[in-house]
Protein backbone atom coordinates (compact mmCIF):
# COMPACT_ATOMS: atom_id res chain seq x y z
CA UNK A 1 0.00 0.00 0.00
CA UNK A 2 1.09 3.38 -0.87
CA UNK A 3 2.18 5.60 2.39
CA UNK A 4 2.65 9.36 1.75
CA UNK A 5 4.83 10.55 4.58
CA UNK A 6 4.91 13.69 6.42
CA UNK A 7 7.23 15.36 4.15
CA UNK A 8 4.76 15.95 1.28
CA UNK A 9 3.01 18.85 3.94
CA UNK A 10 0.37 20.03 2.32
CA UNK A 11 -1.42 16.97 1.63
CA UNK A 12 -0.92 16.66 4.88
CA UNK A 13 -1.59 19.87 6.71
CA UNK A 14 -5.00 20.40 4.01
CA UNK A 15 -6.77 17.52 5.24
CA UNK A 16 -6.52 18.71 8.55
CA UNK A 17 -7.38 22.05 7.72
CA UNK A 18 -10.52 20.73 6.17
CA UNK A 19 -11.55 18.41 8.57
CA UNK A 20 -11.46 21.37 11.06
CA UNK A 21 -13.41 23.16 8.85
CA UNK A 22 -16.31 20.95 8.38
CA UNK A 23 -16.20 20.61 12.40
CA UNK A 24 -16.16 24.47 12.47
CA UNK A 25 -19.62 24.01 10.14
CA UNK A 26 -21.19 21.55 12.88
CA UNK A 27 -20.77 23.60 15.68
CA UNK A 28 -21.82 27.16 13.80
CA UNK A 29 -24.85 25.62 11.73
CA UNK A 30 -26.55 28.59 11.59
CA UNK A 31 -25.17 32.18 10.30
CA UNK A 32 -21.90 33.11 9.03
CA UNK A 33 -19.91 30.72 11.23
CA UNK A 34 -20.99 28.15 8.54
CA UNK A 35 -20.12 30.18 5.55
CA UNK A 36 -16.07 30.86 7.16
CA UNK A 37 -15.94 26.64 7.47
CA UNK A 38 -17.45 26.46 3.77
CA UNK A 39 -14.89 29.51 2.30
CA UNK A 40 -12.37 27.44 3.94
CA UNK A 41 -13.36 23.98 2.60
CA UNK A 42 -13.73 25.55 -1.15
CA UNK A 43 -10.09 27.45 -0.82
CA UNK A 44 -8.36 24.27 0.35
CA UNK A 45 -9.75 22.01 -1.78
CA UNK A 46 -9.41 24.14 -5.02
CA UNK A 47 -5.69 24.90 -3.72
CA UNK A 48 -4.78 20.78 -2.99
CA UNK A 49 -6.42 20.34 -6.43
CA UNK A 50 -4.55 22.67 -8.45
CA UNK A 51 -0.81 21.46 -6.47
CA UNK A 52 -1.46 17.65 -6.94
CA UNK A 53 -2.25 18.00 -10.83
CA UNK A 54 0.78 20.04 -11.39
CA UNK A 55 2.54 17.59 -9.45
CA UNK A 56 0.96 14.76 -11.70
CA UNK A 57 1.81 16.33 -14.60
CA UNK A 58 5.66 17.47 -14.22
CA UNK A 59 6.70 13.85 -12.99
CA UNK A 60 5.05 12.92 -16.17
CA UNK A 61 6.57 15.46 -18.58
CA UNK A 62 9.80 15.64 -16.77
CA UNK A 63 12.23 13.31 -19.19
CA UNK A 64 14.69 10.79 -17.25
CA UNK A 65 17.95 12.32 -17.61
CA UNK A 66 21.32 10.11 -16.81
CA UNK A 67 23.77 11.16 -13.98
CA UNK A 68 26.81 11.16 -16.72
CA UNK A 69 24.98 13.73 -18.70
CA UNK A 70 22.06 15.29 -16.88
CA UNK A 71 22.02 19.31 -17.80
CA UNK A 72 22.28 21.46 -14.67
CA UNK A 73 19.36 22.58 -12.75
CA UNK A 74 15.72 20.75 -12.54
CA UNK A 75 16.06 16.61 -13.74
CA UNK A 76 14.56 13.14 -12.74
CA UNK A 77 16.74 10.30 -11.75
CA UNK A 78 16.09 6.77 -11.59
CA UNK A 79 18.37 4.34 -10.92
CA UNK A 80 19.39 1.84 -7.70
CA UNK A 81 19.80 2.84 -4.14
CA UNK A 82 24.12 2.90 -2.70
CA UNK A 83 25.14 3.74 0.82
CA UNK A 84 27.92 6.06 0.75
CA UNK A 85 31.55 5.42 1.81
CA UNK A 86 31.68 4.43 5.23
CA UNK A 87 29.83 3.68 8.30
CA UNK A 88 26.38 2.63 7.00
CA UNK A 89 23.18 4.07 8.25
CA UNK A 90 21.59 1.63 10.94
CA UNK A 91 17.52 1.10 11.02
CA UNK A 92 16.89 2.77 15.28
CA UNK A 93 14.12 -0.38 15.44
CA UNK A 94 16.04 -3.48 14.41
CA UNK A 95 19.48 -2.30 13.21
CA UNK A 96 19.66 -3.06 10.23
CA UNK A 97 21.25 -1.20 7.41
CA UNK A 98 19.19 1.18 5.42
CA UNK A 99 19.59 4.20 3.30
CA UNK A 100 17.03 6.54 4.88
CA UNK A 101 14.32 5.65 7.33
CA UNK A 102 11.26 7.49 9.19
CA UNK A 103 9.95 5.71 12.01
CA UNK A 104 6.92 6.35 14.24
CA UNK A 105 6.04 4.77 17.84
CA UNK A 106 2.53 4.67 19.13
CA UNK A 107 1.10 3.92 22.38
CA UNK A 108 -1.66 1.88 23.39
CA UNK A 109 -4.30 4.20 25.16
CA UNK A 110 -6.62 2.74 27.67
CA UNK A 111 -9.14 2.71 24.88
CA UNK A 112 -7.68 -0.05 22.95
CA UNK A 113 -6.49 2.93 20.20
CA UNK A 114 -2.75 3.70 19.36
CA UNK A 115 -1.19 7.10 19.95
CA UNK A 116 1.34 8.92 18.49
CA UNK A 117 4.23 9.32 21.28
CA UNK A 118 7.32 9.73 18.69
CA UNK A 119 8.51 9.87 15.77
CA UNK A 120 12.00 10.19 14.32
CA UNK A 121 13.37 10.44 10.53
CA UNK A 122 17.26 10.41 8.86
CA UNK A 123 18.38 12.72 7.13
CA UNK A 124 22.23 11.40 6.08
CA UNK A 125 22.73 11.42 2.10
CA UNK A 126 23.22 8.20 -0.18
CA UNK A 127 23.85 7.54 -3.91
CA UNK A 128 21.80 6.62 -7.13
CA UNK A 129 23.72 4.61 -9.43
CA UNK A 130 22.13 4.47 -12.90
CA UNK A 131 24.90 2.90 -14.65
CA UNK A 132 26.15 6.13 -15.94
CA UNK A 133 27.95 7.58 -12.67
CA UNK A 134 26.88 8.19 -8.87
CA UNK A 135 24.48 11.18 -7.82
CA UNK A 136 24.43 11.83 -3.85
CA UNK A 137 20.71 12.18 -3.07
CA UNK A 138 20.03 14.66 0.29
CA UNK A 139 17.13 13.87 1.84
CA UNK A 140 16.38 16.99 3.62
CA UNK A 141 13.12 18.75 2.69
CA UNK A 142 12.14 16.06 0.22
CA UNK A 143 8.53 14.58 -0.43
CA UNK A 144 9.01 10.80 1.06
CA UNK A 145 6.53 8.51 -1.01
CA UNK A 146 7.68 4.99 0.55
CA UNK A 147 5.75 1.66 0.05
CA UNK A 148 8.14 -0.30 2.80
CA UNK A 149 6.95 -0.36 5.99
CA UNK A 150 7.60 -2.49 8.87
CA UNK A 151 5.80 -2.86 12.01
CA UNK A 152 7.43 -4.11 15.15
CA UNK A 153 5.10 -4.63 18.08
CA UNK A 154 6.32 -4.92 22.06
CA UNK A 155 3.77 -4.83 24.32
CA UNK A 156 1.85 -1.10 24.82
CA UNK A 157 4.68 0.19 22.28
CA UNK A 158 4.40 -0.30 18.73
CA UNK A 159 6.76 1.30 16.10
CA UNK A 160 6.12 1.05 12.47
CA UNK A 161 9.15 2.02 10.10
CA UNK A 162 9.13 3.08 6.21
CA UNK A 163 12.41 2.38 4.99
CA UNK A 164 14.60 2.58 1.70
CA UNK A 165 17.21 0.39 1.61
CA UNK A 166 20.27 -0.58 -0.50
CA UNK A 167 19.98 -2.09 -4.16
CA UNK A 168 16.42 -1.30 -4.87
CA UNK A 169 15.11 1.29 -7.37
CA UNK A 170 14.70 4.52 -6.44
CA UNK A 171 13.30 7.55 -8.05
CA UNK A 172 14.17 11.28 -7.53
CA UNK A 173 13.36 14.43 -8.92
CA UNK A 174 14.70 17.68 -7.84
CA UNK A 175 18.11 20.10 -8.69
CA UNK A 176 20.66 18.16 -9.99
CA UNK A 177 23.72 20.29 -9.81
CA UNK A 178 27.83 19.15 -10.44
CA UNK A 179 30.47 20.51 -7.77
CA UNK A 180 33.81 20.19 -9.45
CA UNK A 181 32.80 20.83 -12.74
CA UNK A 182 33.99 24.48 -13.07
CA UNK A 183 37.09 25.53 -13.68
CA UNK A 184 37.67 27.28 -10.30
CA UNK A 185 39.03 30.96 -9.96
CA UNK A 186 42.42 30.86 -7.89
CA UNK A 187 43.96 34.07 -6.65
CA UNK A 188 47.28 32.47 -5.60
CA UNK A 189 48.08 35.71 -4.44
CA UNK A 190 45.39 36.07 -2.12
CA UNK A 191 45.59 32.79 -0.58
CA UNK A 192 48.94 32.81 0.14
CA UNK A 193 48.14 36.22 2.49
CA UNK A 194 45.40 34.39 4.18
CA UNK A 195 47.49 31.42 4.81
CA UNK A 196 50.86 33.40 6.54
CA UNK A 197 47.84 35.43 8.36
CA UNK A 198 46.94 32.46 9.77
CA UNK A 199 50.21 31.46 10.85
CA UNK A 200 50.54 34.70 12.35
CA UNK A 201 47.72 33.91 14.93
CA UNK A 202 50.25 30.76 16.36
CA UNK A 203 53.78 33.00 16.60
CA UNK A 204 55.11 30.17 18.77
CA UNK A 205 54.49 27.93 16.02
CA UNK A 206 55.68 30.28 13.47
CA UNK A 207 59.14 30.49 15.49
CA UNK A 208 59.93 26.37 15.35
CA UNK A 209 59.63 26.49 11.85
CA UNK A 210 61.12 29.47 10.23
CA UNK A 211 63.36 30.95 12.98
CA UNK A 212 66.74 29.54 11.46
CA UNK A 213 69.02 31.27 13.84
CA UNK A 214 66.81 31.37 17.35
CA UNK A 215 66.52 34.59 18.38
CA UNK A 216 63.41 34.88 18.68
CA UNK A 217 62.07 36.62 15.89
CA UNK A 218 61.88 36.23 11.93
CA UNK A 219 64.23 38.83 9.53
CA UNK A 220 63.92 39.35 6.31
CA UNK A 221 65.27 35.75 4.95
CA UNK A 222 63.41 33.70 7.17
CA UNK A 223 60.11 35.41 6.04
CA UNK A 224 60.95 34.74 2.97
CA UNK A 225 61.50 31.32 3.45
CA UNK A 226 58.39 31.38 4.90
CA UNK A 227 56.12 32.91 2.42
CA UNK A 228 57.62 30.36 -0.08
CA UNK A 229 56.57 27.56 2.02
CA UNK A 230 53.33 29.31 2.35
CA UNK A 231 53.07 29.46 -1.35
CA UNK A 232 54.03 25.52 -1.99
CA UNK A 233 51.26 24.08 0.41
CA UNK A 234 48.67 26.70 -1.51
CA UNK A 235 49.86 25.50 -4.72
CA UNK A 236 49.54 21.65 -3.41
CA UNK A 237 45.89 22.65 -2.46
CA UNK A 238 45.14 24.44 -5.64
CA UNK A 239 46.52 21.08 -7.83
CA UNK A 240 44.34 18.25 -5.53
CA UNK A 241 41.23 20.41 -6.09
CA UNK A 242 41.59 20.49 -9.89
CA UNK A 243 42.32 16.57 -9.86
CA UNK A 244 39.03 16.03 -7.55
CA UNK A 245 36.34 14.07 -9.21
CA UNK A 246 33.52 15.23 -10.01
CA UNK A 247 30.70 15.32 -7.04
CA UNK A 248 27.27 14.59 -8.53
CA UNK A 249 24.34 15.91 -6.32
CA UNK A 250 20.42 16.07 -5.89
CA UNK A 251 18.80 18.43 -3.47
CA UNK A 252 16.18 20.70 -2.80
CA UNK A 253 15.53 23.39 -5.28
CA UNK A 254 14.24 26.74 -3.92
CA UNK A 255 10.87 26.58 -5.17
CA UNK A 256 9.79 23.26 -7.67
CA UNK A 257 8.72 19.82 -5.77
CA UNK A 258 11.90 17.63 -4.44
CA UNK A 259 10.14 14.23 -4.10
CA UNK A 260 12.45 10.78 -3.33
CA UNK A 261 10.41 7.79 -3.92
CA UNK A 262 10.97 3.77 -4.21
CA UNK A 263 8.09 4.17 -6.98
CA UNK A 264 7.85 4.47 -10.38
CA UNK A 265 6.52 7.37 -12.01
CA UNK A 266 3.60 6.28 -13.63
CA UNK A 267 2.43 5.12 -10.05
CA UNK A 268 3.66 8.38 -8.51
CA UNK A 269 1.66 10.45 -11.15
CA UNK A 270 -1.74 8.39 -10.15
CA UNK A 271 -1.21 9.04 -6.31
CA UNK A 272 -0.95 12.97 -6.99
CA UNK A 273 -3.93 12.72 -9.38
CA UNK A 274 -5.98 10.58 -6.73
CA UNK A 275 -5.41 13.37 -4.26
CA UNK A 276 -6.32 15.62 -7.12
CA UNK A 277 -9.74 14.01 -7.27
CA UNK A 278 -10.25 14.20 -3.60
CA UNK A 279 -9.99 18.08 -3.47
CA UNK A 280 -11.99 18.19 -6.62
CA UNK A 281 -14.83 16.40 -4.55
CA UNK A 282 -14.29 18.65 -1.19
CA UNK A 283 -14.18 21.90 -3.17
CA UNK A 284 -17.39 21.03 -5.34
CA UNK A 285 -18.84 19.54 -2.22
CA UNK A 286 -18.37 22.80 -0.33
CA UNK A 287 -20.24 24.88 -3.27
CA UNK A 288 -22.99 22.79 -3.14
CA UNK A 289 -23.14 22.88 0.30
CA UNK A 290 -23.20 26.81 0.16
CA UNK A 291 -25.46 26.62 -2.64
CA UNK A 292 -28.66 24.39 -0.45
CA UNK A 293 -27.81 26.76 2.75
CA UNK A 294 -28.12 29.46 0.73
CA UNK A 295 -31.43 28.31 -1.12
CA UNK A 296 -32.86 27.11 2.68
CA UNK A 297 -32.17 30.75 4.46
CA UNK A 298 -29.40 29.39 6.50
CA UNK A 299 -26.81 31.47 5.32
CA UNK A 300 -28.81 34.41 5.41
CA UNK A 301 -29.63 34.97 8.95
Amino acid sequence: MLVELKRDVANIALPAIQLCSVMFIIANDRGWGSMVGLTLLMATGLYGWGRSIRHARLILDTPTARVASAAQGYAELRGRGRKLDGSPLLSPVNYLPVLWYKVVTQRKTSGGKWEQVGSVTSDASFLLDDGTGLCAVDPVGAEMLVRRKDVFTQGELRQIQWSLIESERIYVIGEFATLGSIQPDFDTHAQVGALLTEWKRTPDELLARFDLDGNGTLDLKEWELARAQARREVLKAQANLLEAPELHVMRKPAKRLYLISDLDPATIARHYRGWAALHAAIFLGAVAATAWFWQIGVLAN
